[in-house]
């Protein structure tokens, strides 16, 4: 070789140093996903169990289903009006300080809930503070930390991965919370639940990251500049005022069995660990239904899929209509809402990411998550008010059907194209 010929250089060692930063780089979106996960089954795990102190609750105070309906109607409506809000602090401050702020109000709550001497105690602590807590620690804030670390091929099986977390909860801690309530009453019980939900605390501090640009877990700026931008972006695409529709009904459904189904079966003449079961079930099919629903929309159009979700809710709660009333039926209906329940969450905040980018995905997804829980306002308080009227929940059976085929055909004209790109095109 002559002088003037230059060998190939090898790269220089990298150092340890840097080998451990990528290392860690490499693994950070699976921490923060895991992370998530546990955020999501604390927050989802625990409210979702609040039911089954229902039935003793009515014997002990004396007070009408209606007042139950109206505390988890307001905490239904609560958890919608503060997830933007949430969104928007976590997207301009971060997430690790919106989630401890969450789960410190999420416990209060449980704490006092069980304290309650008066309805109105009862609609500020069961409504407002849990329904704050629940909100600001809930989807809007988790998904959109996790979506920022992980690339768009495996954002969506992400997204149902984290949304399976929360099913997981469900799956420990109603039969854990039916446990605490048989044995030690439901004060006792919802003390231990508030000491559990703050593990929120611990896991946020993965969570780090926010909107802007120099944040080291955001990505690229694909999307508008200020939240104003992005709402007013959002608000001129038809397809996000019907997704909007959609998870509606998606709230209005979860909140009629999540509230409802213990008084549901004890007015059938069932055991109350027959709810229990059945809540359970609902997140054990649920992590399937989730995981089947993210990995479903990284290859399908995934407004299809919301279509064919809210179609079958509502088939299966037609054959719930007509078939006898038995455990077994029980939970058969639970296992089959079960893998209809969260699997909408994957598809409707990957629909989002999608269209609009992950900037400002928290406080977009935030927006659809108060009209989920408008609907479950809904859901919650006309159960109460249906039965108490009635001494039924026909009627709210029968308007879950009709609001199921509603959603099922509003997904359908969905303009699902990135917008930057439709703009270009």
């Amino acid at each position: 070789m002559s002088p003037t010929q230059s060998s190939p250089q090898s790269p220089p060692p990298q150092s340890p140093t840097r080998m451990t930063i990528m290392r860690a780089k490499k693994w950070f979106p699976w921490l923060v996903l895991l992370s998530g996960c546990l955020v999501l089954s604390l927050n989802l795990g625990v409210r979702q169990s609040l039911g089954l102190f229902i039935p003793d609750m009515l014997n002990d105070t004396g007070w009408n289903a209606a007042t139950f309906g109206l505390a988890f109607a307001i905490q239904n409506l609560m958890w919608g009006i503060s997830a933007p809000i949430a969104g928007a602090i976590a997207d301009r401050f971060g997430t690790t300080r919106t989630l401890i702020g969450g789960g410190i109000v999420y416990a209060l709550g449980l704490y006092l809930m069980g304290t309650s001497a008066s309805p109105g105690e009862l609609y500020l602590t069961a409504g407002f503070l849990i329904g704050t807590g629940v909100g600001i620690t809930s989807f809007p804030v988790v998904l959109a930390a996790i979506s920022r670390v992980f690339s768009n091929e495996k954002r969506s099986f992400a997204l149902g991965l984290a949304s399976a977390g929360g099913s997981v909860g469900q799956l420990v801690m109603a039969p854990t919370t039916q446990a605490l309530n048989s044995s030690l009453g439901y004060v006792s019980a919802l003390v231990i639940l508030a000491a559990i939900s703050m593990l929120i605390i611990p896991a946020a501090f993965a969570m780090t990251g926010k909107a802007e640009g120099n944040s080291p877990t955001a990505t690229p700026d694909l999307g508008p500049q200020g939240l104003a931008a992005a709402f007013h972006e959002a608000r001129k695409h038809r397809g996000f005022a019907l997704l909007n529709a959609g998870f509606f009904v998606c709230g209005f459904h979860i909140a009629v069995i999540a509230t409802h189904l213990p008084t549901f079966t004890e007015l059938c003449g069932l055991p109350r660990s027959v709810a229990a079961e059945g809540l359970a079930l609902i997140g054990l099919f649920n992590i399937v239904g989730t995981l089947t629903a993210g990995w479903a929309g990284g290859k399908w159009r995934k407004k299809y899929g919301l279509s064919f979700i809210y179609g079958m809710r509502a088939l299966v709660i037609v054959i719930f209509i007509f078939a006898p009333k038995t455990s077994e039926t029980i939970l058969l209906f639970s296992a089959s809402m079960g893998a209809l329940w969260l699997s909408t969450v994957p598809l409707t905040s990957g629909l989002i990411a999608q269209v609009f980018g992950p900037r400002y995905m928290a406080t977009l997804f935030g927006i659809v998550m108060l009209s989920h829980q408008i609907g479950a306002f809904f859901g919650a308080w006309m159960g109460g008010i249906v039965y108490d009227l009635t001494g039924n929940f026909d009627a709210v059976w029968w308007a879950s059907v009709a609001l199921g085929v509603f959603a099922a055909i509003v997904h359908m004209p969905i303009d699902d194209r990135e917008l930057r790109a439709t703009a270009k095109a």
